[in-house]
C-alpha cells in the first residue's frame, strides 16, 4: 500500500499527468469536440449532413465523433461551432490567479 506522500501529485490535466507534450491544446480541442458532438447529437445529424453544415469532410466528422483529434486544429474545431451557429469567445488575460495556460470552456 502507498502513503500518500508517496503518490504522485496530479494537477487538472489529466493529460498532462499522463506525459502528453500538448497537453493544453488536446484539452481544448477535447472541449471544442465535445460540443460539438453534443450539438450533432441534438440535431440527430448524419455524419454526411454535420460536414456539409460545418464545412468539414465526412471523415473529418467522423474523426471528431470518435475524439482522435490529432489531425484537426483548434480553430477548425471552432469554425465547425461557429457554423452550427454557436458563439466562440476567446479571452486572454494575466494568469495572476491561475497557472499559465488554456483553458476552454464549453
Amino acid at each position: 500500500m502507498t502513503h500518500p506522500e508517496e503518490s504522485p501529485q496530479g494537477v487538472d490535466n489529466v493529460l498532462l499527468d499522463l506525459g502528453f507534450d500538448d497537453a493544453e491544446e488536446l484539452s481544448a480541442k477535447a472541449a471544442l469536440a465535445l460540443r460539438l458532438n453534443q450539438l450533432i447529437a441534438e440535431r440527430e445529424l448524419s455524419q454526411t449532413e454535420a460536414a456539409t453544415i460545418t464545412g468539414m469532410t465526412q471523415p473529418k466528422i467522423s474523426l471528431v465523433r470518435r475524439y482522435k483529434l490529432q489531425n484537426i486544429s483548434l480553430e477548425r474545431l471552432m469554425q465547425a461551432l461557429v457554423a452550427m451557429g454557436q458563439h466562440v469567445e476567446i479571452i486572454v488575460q494575466p494568469a495572476r490567479s491561475r497557472v499559465a495556460g488554456i483553458t476552454v470552456a464549453a
